[in-house]
């Protein structure tokens, strides 16, 4: 059996587990940020005083039964009234923050959880501190919080925190026992990132004998990594100490009304022009059908098939 392990947070980080939680005989580790701040989560962890669990819960809907009711649950939003307190929290939030208070640990909440739900694999959060990342710009200026990083139009030289953080035990291990780590599809700065640099992961990566991949994003963000490469990309992973040594890329056409509508939105896609030191494998990735540019989990699946297959 195969141990893989997939780092990141957000939306790419799910997709990538969407894709891979039916391949047989591998042993998934999701190792996933605490360090957002913004909205739901934002709010919960600001008024209980527990990690960040968007992210989290994010996971556990990806890993969990696609035909359960919970899986559905976790991911449903209350609407409403700005007053009424519920509103623009979803629920799968709400439950992390109950069972947290019932059991008094956060890393015991999402185990309780990822039995009830049935997860293929472990949910492992990279840190069970309380965190706010901070971002050093390339005019010295300083960004304190997740959400506020991506919205100042600066180069971002590095991310940080103001202090030592513990990495959580189970995730350096899980790293060190890797056959093969992702570095999730995602905000490099911050999604991925904010895992990297604790001291305990980094040190678990540099130790780790697994062949790390790195699922490069097909689209820049705005502000964060507008005019970033590919090398660009991986500069700023390896910069912040993520070893890499391979590279997944898009090879797919994007139709030009799509560029076009992302154009607007200052983001383009992210091109293969300058020469790397790793290997780069191009496949076919990206799903079309909403007029939005978004990775296919069924085609990653084949992709993660194929590596272990090469044995690489």
């Amino acid at each position: 059996m195969k141990k893989v392990v997939v780092i990141g947070g957000g939306h790419g980080q799910s997709t990538i587990l969407r894709g891979i939680k039916k391949i047989p005989d591998i042993e998934i580790s999701a190792i996933v940020t605490v360090a957002d701040d913004g909205g739901s989560t934002g709010r919960l962890r600001k008024h209980y005083q527990i990690p960040a669990m968007g992210d989290i819960r994010n996971v556990l809907s990806a890993l969990c039964d696609e035909e359960s009711l919970l899986e559905k649950l976790m991911s449903y939003r209350f609407e409403g009234d700005e007053e009424v307190d519920v509103e623009g929290h979803s629920l799968g939030n709400l439950i992390l923050t109950a069972v947290t208070q019932m059991t008094g640990s956060f890393a015991e909440a999402i185990e309780m959880l990822t039995n009830e739900l049935h997860v293929k694999g472990h949910i492992l959060p990279s840190s069970l501190e309380i965190i706010s990342l901070y971002a050093l710009m390339d005019d010295d200026a300083i960004v304190k919080g997740e959400v506020n990083i991506p919205s100042f139009n600066h180069h971002i030289q590095s991310v940080f925190y103001d202090h030592d953080v513990a990495a959580y035990d189970k995730a350096v291990q899980a790293i060190l026992d890797a056959d093969m780590i992702i570095y999730g599809i995602g905000s490099v700065y911050t999604s991925i990132l904010p895992n990297i640099i604790i001291t305990g992961i980094r040190n678990a990566l540099a130790q780790s004998k697994a062949t790390k991949v790195y699922f490069a994003n097909c689209m820049t963000q705005n502000n964060e990594t507008f005019d970033y490469d590919l090398k660009d990309h991986i500069d700023a992973l390896e910069k912040h100490g993520a070893p890499i040594d391979l590279v997944i890329r898009h090879k797919d056409l994007i139709p030009e009304e799509i560029l076009e509508r992302y154009t607007a939105e200052n983001s383009i896609e992210v091109k293969y022009k300058r020469k790397i030191s790793q290997p780069v494998y191009a496949y076919e990735l990206l799903d079309f059908s909403r007029q939005l540019v978004r990775h296919d989990p069924e085609k990653i699946e084949k992709v993660v098939i194929d590596l272990l297959q090469r044995g690489v």
